[in-house]
């Protein structure tokens, strides 16, 4: 599929992820790289020439099928070893990753594997096995099981790689494409962004300057694979910089997972890192917790043992990313020593935009600085816009879509709506197309009041919205902590942020009430992204008669 990339004037120089395989295998053979955690507190390591050996084997047995050159392979799993190992393979071979979200539902699986044409498939640990056991049902390709138990594919991963493994060491031309990943679908199907190694590689390549990443690092793999932002700063970075991965067992096993990897970079999200916060207040009460870390010497302790607690002990650096972070909940972090750095980027753009390390207090609410190498400015209308080497190079079987999403002097339309600060710090203020008339005719942008009623901790998850109802509303849900407490007292903690939230606002700004749900918002309810973000347009949809409903009450109990 040949596509124009309008984003390279110049290309950079950049060394391809199989390049670095052999060298690591060649000069580094007993190096350890990854840590698998399986079951009984068991673990599978393996060095650089074990990894290598095995993504000769998957290479060897793919090369066996025939398919041609560029053939699409998708991967449906949770991060493991295998699946890097199997990437590795996939390259080898000179084939295209495809990955699939391991939470993703029959529907979904079914539009990749038929939009992308992948004859293989590649399965490995899911929550449930459901969904590709309904695919499985109807399609015919090759599926090959990743050694875990209960998987339904036709291949055992023994099996499958026991062959010798390839001996050649082929290196991709820097302009093929690499890989094609289906975003996670907030709006309709998803749609196939096209990497070629050059794109992609570029962004992971220079992330190691950008983060100080060294061959001494340690990181979990943990946030989806099929995810962009794993994939450039975790996966490829590993390969670039020599440091060490470490996955998890299971969601039972996080925090003993964490602890036995003591990650030196932490890379999260806003619905984690909150689960972190409730975590640690659900033992120290915050008015507990103010009190000791207020005391010399012993809120240094203090502080100390609670990220050892969280197995972050020995981290320099953590980040987040996907959504935006209260800058509240921030703050509180930075309290116990964790200076949480935001930063922001698209499957379109490698993940590859914006950065606030090195961390600064007085710049938290920001997505930072533009990365060296990208280009970002602000549009006439708000958006903003970004041109780099890392840049997809367009939507698979899309040229239409393709087209619209860049300027005619090829910059990318992000969607994003922002402004820059004289240091060239860059704050979102909303997302163009989020952006609702009321039935006033005033338009109303909901990003900014979500961030101010996520500073209120008893809140997890808050959706504004009001398209065509007199005043907007917030739907929100409580954290698993705050729904176990009176009712009385968490109405009243609601009405004092509503309150406090309309005082700054613009008089058709204002929100009309909270409605909150008994049911959290999630992936496996509809209502999230794989990457936790809120799908605004489902949850409109599907609660559109508690939306337009009429209510006496400020503070609005929604059960589901």
């Amino acid at each position: 599929m040949p596509l124009d990339n309008p984003n390279i004037a110049n290309p950079v120089l950049v060394t391809s992820p199989l390049s670095k395989l052999y060298h690591w295998e060649q000069h580094h053979p007993e190096q350890h790289y990854m840590t698998q955690p399986v079951a009984n507190a068991e673990e599978r390591t393996y060095t650089w020439a074990q990894t290598a050996e095995q993504a000769r084997k998957v290479a060897a047995k793919l090369k066996g099928f025939g398919y041609e050159p560029g053939t699409r392979i998708a991967i449906l799993a949770k991060n493991t070893a295998d699946w890097i190992i199997t990437d590795l393979g996939i390259m080898m071979a000179g084939y295209v990753s495809v990955p699939i979200f391991a939470t993703a539902g029959s529907d979904t699986i079914s539009y990749v594997l038929d939009h992308a044409q992948c004859p293989l498939m590649f399965i490995g640990k899911l929550d449930s096995t459901d969904a590709i056991k309904e695919v499985l049902a109807k399609k015919d390709l090759v599926s090959v099981n990743f050694p875990f138990p209960d998987l339904p594919g036709a291949h055992e991963w023994d099996d499958f790689i026991n062959v010798e493994p390839m001996q050649e060491s082929p290196v991709p031309d820097m302009n093929d494409i690499m890989t094609i990943i289906y975003t996670s679908g907030s709006t309709g199907q998803p749609k196939g962004v096209v990497h070629t190694y050059q794109s992609i590689c570029w962004a992971a390549q220079n992330s190691l300057n950008a983060l100080t990443v060294t061959d001494q690092d340690r990181i979990m793999s943990y946030l989806p694979l099929a995810h962009i932002t794993e994939r450039v700063l975790v996966e490829l970075a590993s390969f670039y910089s020599g440091m060490t991965l470490r996955f998890v067992e299971s969601l039972d096993t996080f925090t003993r997972d964490v602890k036995a990897c003591q990650p030196t970079l932490f890379i999260s999200v806003p619905r984690l890192w909150t689960k972190f916060q409730m975590g640690v207040l659900g033992k120290i009460p915050q008015k507990k917790l103010n009190f000791l870390l207020s005391i010399p010497f012993v809120g240094k302790k203090v502080a100390a043992k609670i990220r050892e607690e969280m197995g972050l002990g020995a981290a320099r650096l953590w980040a987040s990313g996907s959504a935006p972070l209260a800058p509240a909940t921030i703050e509180w972090f930075t309290r116990i020593g964790v200076n949480i750095s935001e930063g922001w980027g698209m499957t379109e753009n490698s993940a590859y935009g914006t950065s606030s390390v090195p961390f600064r207090k007085d710049k938290i609410g920001s997505i930072g600085r533009a990365y060296d190498g990208v280009d970002l400015r602000i549009a006439s209308d708000g958006e903003i816009q970004v041109k780099s080497p890392c840049n997809m190079i367009g939507y698979y079987k899309d040229q239409e879509k393709t087209s619209g999403v860049f300027t005619n002097d090829g910059y990318l339309r992000t969607g994003d709506k922002g402004e820059i600060d004289a240091e060239g710090y860059v704050r979102i203020t909303g997302r163009l197309k989020d952006i609702f008339k009321t039935e006033k005719g005033k338009y109303v942008t909901p990003a900014p009041i979500e961030a101010k009623i996520m500073e209120n901790p008893i809140v997890e998850q808050v959706c504004v919205t009001g398209t065509n109802l007199p005043q907007p509303i917030a739907l929100l849900v409580l954290s698993e902590d705050a729904r176990r407490q009176n009712k009385d007292e968490i109405s009243a903690s609601l009405s004092a942020t509503l309150a406090s939230v309309n005082a700054k606002l613009e008089s058709h700004q204002k929100l009309d009430r909270i409605v909150v749900f008994s049911q959290e918002w999630s992936i496996e309810n509809d209502l999230l992204t794989p990457t936790l973000k809120v799908k605004r347009h489902v949850i409109e949809e599907r609660f559109k008669s508690v939306i337009l409903g009429d209510y006496d009450d400020k503070i609005v109990w929604h059960h589901e």
